[in-house]
C-alpha cells in the first residue's frame, strides 16, 4: 500500500488530512510542491509554488493546503509535470487542464504567459477524450481514447514530433508514421518522447544524444521512429528517466537503454547503450517498471512482490538491480530518488485493509470479540486474554498460576482508578499512552507494581512534559514514592528553578513531613534557601 508519509513534504499535514488523501503527486525541482485529491474529490495543493505551479492564482508559497476549486469534483485520472515546473492533468471525462511555467508554450494555450491557475487545454482536444498525459522538461503530450497522440511545447530536439525544431504553441497531432496507428501508452524523457502501439511496437523521437530512443545511434529524431531492436517482442509498459528508457513486455521481460552514468540501466556497468538490452534476466517475471524524467533512478516490481532499485540512489550509483524491503516502486522514489518526486500519480487505497497493529488498536475494549472483562469503579473494560498474556509478564504469570482452573470472566480491580487501568490496558494494545501528568502518576505506580519498565519511562516522559508550578511538588513526591530517580531529579530541579512560586502552592505545604524536610535539606545544600 502506498504511504504518502514517506514523502517529507506530507509531514506538514495533520493525520486527519493525510487520512483523507486518495490520490497525490509530489513534484518540483526539489520535491517542494504537492497536489492531492481527497476522498470527497476535493483538490488541494501546497508547497513552494515556483513558477505558479500550484495553480492558486498567485505566486505565494504555502505550508497550509489550499483548495483548487476549479478542479474539485473533476475526478483526476492522469497527471504529469515538467521541470519548469508545469502541471498537466486529464480527468475521467477526458478533459485536459494545465498551469505553471509556460516559457515554451508547454501549457498549449498559444502563448508563453505563465499559467497562474488551471485552464482547460482546448485546441484540437475539445472533441477528444484524453486518457493519459505526459510531460518532458518543457513539452507536453496527451493521448486520446481513440489512440491519437498530441504534443506541444518546447521542440529544440524534435520532441514534439512535428518534423521541425520550432516550438509548438498548441496541441498538434503526432502523425508521420503514427498516422494510421493506435497508440496505447506514452512517456517523456527530459527532451525525448516515447509511444507504445496496440501491437506492442515502440516508437521514439526527440533528443537521442545518449541513445535514449533505442535506435542504435545517437542522432536526434524530428519524427517518430520505430525501435527496431524490439522487433519480435510485445511491449505493454514504457517509462523514461532523465535520459534513459525502460520497457516491459507482455511476458515480463525488462529492457533498458540510453544514459547510464549512474548505472540506471542496471547492466552492471556505467556504459551508455544505444539499443535495448534485456536486464534482470535471472530474476522472476517483472510486472511493473518505474522511472521519472527528473531523476536517474530506476525501479521494478516482480510477480512475487519484490521491489528492486538501481541507478542514482541517494547519491550512490547502484549499477545492478538491488532488492529492497519496499512493497511498491513508489517508495523507491520517496526514499532514494533525487529529487524525491513521484514517478506517477499516486493512488492511495483506504479500503478495509488493516495492519496487525491497526487491528489490535481497533479491538481494544470491544465487547464483540473480548473474552475477559475488568471492572474498575463500576465500569467495564473488555480485553482479550491472549493479548494480555503476550504483552505483559504480570498477566502471563497470573493466568498460568490459577486461570486454567478457574476461568473467570470478570476481574475486579480496586487498587487503581478506572482512567489509570484503562490507559494501561490500552497501552498493551497500542504502545502509546495518552494521560494528563496527574493521572500519569497513578500509571507510574501501576508500571512499578507490574514491572513494566518501558511504560514507566513513558509515564516519566509525560510527567516531565506536563510539569507546572502548581503540580511540581505532587510530581516530585510521586517520583520519590515510586523510586523514579531520573524523574525525581528533574522535578527537584524544576522546583528549585521556580522556588518562589512553588512554595506558595498548597501542594508544597501539604507534602508529607519527612519528605518536606528532605526536600528543604536538599534544597539548602544547593543554596536555594538562604535562611
Amino acid at each position: 500500500m502506498v504511504d504518502v508519509g514517506k514523502w517529507p513534504i506530507f509531514t506538514l499535514l495533520s493525520p486527519q488530512e493525510t487520512a483523507s488523501i486518495r490520490k497525490a503527486c509530489v513534484f518540483g525541482t526539489s520535491a517542494n510542491e504537492a497536489i492531492y485529491v481527497t476522498d470527497n474529490d476535493e483538490v488541494f495543493v501546497f508547497g513552494l509554488n515556483y513558477s505558479n505551479c500550484l495553480g492558486t492564482g498567485d505566486n505565494q508559497s504555502t505550508l497550509v493546503p489550499k483548495k483548487l476549486e476549479a478542479l474539485c469534483g473533476k475526478k483526476i485520472k492522469s497527471l504529469s509535470y515538467g521541470s519548469g515546473p508545469h502541471v498537466l492533468l486529464s480527468t475521467e471525462d477526458g478533459v485536459v487542464y494545465a498551469w505553471g511555467h509556460n516559457g515554451y508554450s508547454q501549457l498549449g494555450n498559444g502563448t508563453t504567459n505563465q499559467g497562474i491557475a488551471p485552464v482547460q487545454v482546448c485546441t484540437n482536444l475539445l472533441i477528444k477524450q484524453v486518457v493519459e498525459v505526459a510531460c518532458g522538461s518543457h513539452h507536453s503530450m496527451a493521448l486520446a481514447a481513440d489512440g491519437e497522440l498530441f504534443a506541444w511545447g518546447y521542440n529544440n530536439c524534435g520532441q514534439v514530433g512535428s518534423g521541425s525544431t520550432a516550438n509548438q504553441p498548441t496541441p498538434r497531432k503526432v502523425t508521420n508514421c503514427l498516422h494510421t496507428k493506435r497508440v496505447v501508452t506514452i512517456a517523456c524523457g527530459q527532451t525525448s518522447s516515447m509511444a507504445v502501439l496496440d501491437s506492442g511496437e515502440v516508437y521514439g523521437w526527440g533528443y537521442n544524444g545518449n541513445g535514449q530512443l533505442g535506435l542504435g545511434n545517437n542522432g536526434n529524431q524530428l519524427t517518430p521512429v520505430r525501435v527496431a531492436a524490439l522487433h519480435g517482442v510485445c511491449v505493454n509498459q514504457i517509462v523514461c528517466g532523465y535520459a534513459h528508457t525502460l520497457a516491459l513486455t507482455d511476458e515480463g521481460l525488462l529492457y533498458a537503454w540510453g544514459a547510464n552514468t549512474y548505472g540506471q540501466l542496471g547492466t552492471g556497468s556505467k556504459n551508455n547503450l544505444l539499443s535495448p538490452t534485456h536486464i534482470m534476466v535471472e530474476k522472476e517475471r517483472v510486472v511493473e517498471i518505474a522511472a521519472c524524467h527528473s531523476s536517474h533512478t530506476s525501479a521494478a516490481k516482480t510477480q512475487g512482490g519484490h521491489v528492486y532499485m538501481w541507478g542514482q540512489c541517494r547519491g550512490q550509483s547502484v549499477v545492478l538491480p538491488h532488492l529492497t524491503h519496499f512493497s511498491c516502486t513508489d517508495d523507491v522514489f520517496a526514499c532514494f530518488a533525487t529529487p524525491a518526486v513521484c514517478w506517477r500519480l499516486l493512488s492511495v487505497e483506504h479500503e478495509d485493509f488493516l495492519t496487525v497493529a491497526d487491528s489490535l488498536k481497533k479491538e481494544f475494549d470491544s465487547p464483540e470479540t473480548a473474552d475477559l472483562k475488568f471492572r474498575i469503579d463500576g465500569k467495564y473494560i473488555h480485553v482479550h486474554k491472549a493479548v494480555l498474556k503476550i504483552r505483559c509478564e504480570h498477566f502471563r504469570s497470573m493466568f498460568q498460576s490459577y486461570w486454567n482452573e478457574d476461568m473467570k470472566e470478570v476481574i475486579e480491580i480496586d487498587q487503581f482508578s478506572y482512567p489509570v487501568y484503562r490507559a494501561f490496558l490500552q497501552y498493551l494494545y497500542t504502545d502509546t499512552v495518552d494521560l494528563p501528568p496527574e493521572d500519569a502518576i497513578g500509571l507510574l505506580d501501576l508500571a512499578t507494581s507490574y514491572c513494566e519498565n518501558r511504560l514507566k519511562r513513558l509515564c516519566q516522559h509525560i510527567i516531565k512534559r506536563g510539569i507546572t508550578v502548581e503540580n511540581a511538588f505532587s510530581l516530585f513526591s510521586a517520583a520519590v514514592r515510586y523510586d523514579a530517580e531520573d524523574l525525581e531529579e528533574f522535578c527537584f530541579k524544576f522546583c528549585i528553578n521556580h522556588l518562589t512560586e512553588v512554595t506558595q502552592t498548597a501542594a508544597f505545604w501539604q507534602m508529607d513531613g519527612p519528605l518536606l524536610k528532605e526536600f528543604i535539606a536538599k534544597a539548602s545544600k544547593c543554596g536555594a534557601f538562604k535562611n
